[in-house]
């Protein structure tokens, strides 16, 4: 399908053939970072299925490099600090607005993950339905060993996959997870040689695109009911979180020792 893609904005590429789109998020850098403008272009991406009844199932790929590599801490719009907590607020609305756009989808979204998939690119793939890793994909949480607290939504959709403990484990020491552990934990459903992941997560979707459309898109609601119920009640609050850890001293601290290359010395202020 890869031939089929086209230009849906300045980030990704859109294919459809029969019941499957294929949508491809490549900023031609190889790494993939999230900045503001891609996150947005991700979220209209997904609003845009919305009304489209002839996909049964979408698979989301990154570059042959890396799904994503996080937050680009290069984007302006990232790097300032907007002034005022209501705007500040508003402003953490547009990663976990891209992952619930996701997350929402009537169709299945399977994410075919190669290279890295570092931070906001957990986040994102956590939010489909399945996960397809290559063998050499590696993942990683950075965000509280910088200081932060994880957000986008993306802690109890860890637990649903991971359960508790080693959903602690992952997100909380923020240590690299290669692909053949993740799938033993639980984060990825099934690995593929390096380079054929794509082959494989289309493979899967045309199993979901032979079956009657409406059981589809029924089973997938009532699972997601069954197993995610709560998960709303329980994170409305992590960009709230995210602000207030942003203020505290561990926080500075953190980048602080990152940029210097030492260890960081957290007091809890």
């Amino acid at each position: 399908m890869k031939n089929l893609l086209e230009p849906f904005g300045d980030f990704t590429r859109i294919a459809r053939k029969g019941r499957v789109a294929l949508v491809e998020f490549d900023r031609g850098d190889g790494l993939n970072a999230l900045s503001v403008a891609a996150m947005k272009e991700l979220t209209a991406v997904a609003d845009q299925f919305e009304d489209d009844l002839e996909t049964s199932v979408i698979v989301l790929t990154g570059s042959e490099r890396s799904f994503s590599a996080g937050a680009d801490l290069k984007d302006p719009e990232l790097a300032t600090r907007p002034t005022g907590l209501l705007h500040r607020r508003h402003a953490l609305k547009v990663g976990p607005n891209m992952c619930d756009a996701w997350e929402r989808l009537e169709q299945v979204t399977i994410a075919a993950v190669e290279g890295f998939c570092i931070g906001g690119g957990t986040a994102l793939v956590a939010a489909c339905d399945v996960r397809v890793a290559s063998e050499t994909a590696v993942f990683r949480l950075p965000e509280i060993p910088l200081g932060m607290n994880m957000s986008w939504h993306s802690n109890p959709r860890l637990v649903n996959l991971m359960g508790p403990a080693k959903a602690k484990l992952f997100t909380i020491l923020g240590e690299a997870l290669p692909a053949p552990k993740a799938l033993e934990w639980g984060l990825v459903e099934q690995l593929a040689p390096a380079g054929h992941v794509l082959e494989q997560a289309l493979d899967m979707a045309a199993r979901f695109g032979a079956l009657p459309p409406v059981a589809v898109r029924m089973s997938k609601q009532s699972i997601d009911m069954a197993a995610k119920a709560l998960n709303q009640a329980t994170t409305y609050m992590d960009r709230d979180q995210f602000a207030l850890a942003a203020t505290s001293h561990d926080q500075r601290e953190a980048i602080a020792a990152f940029l210097e290359k030492r260890k960081p010395n957290f007091t809890g202020e």
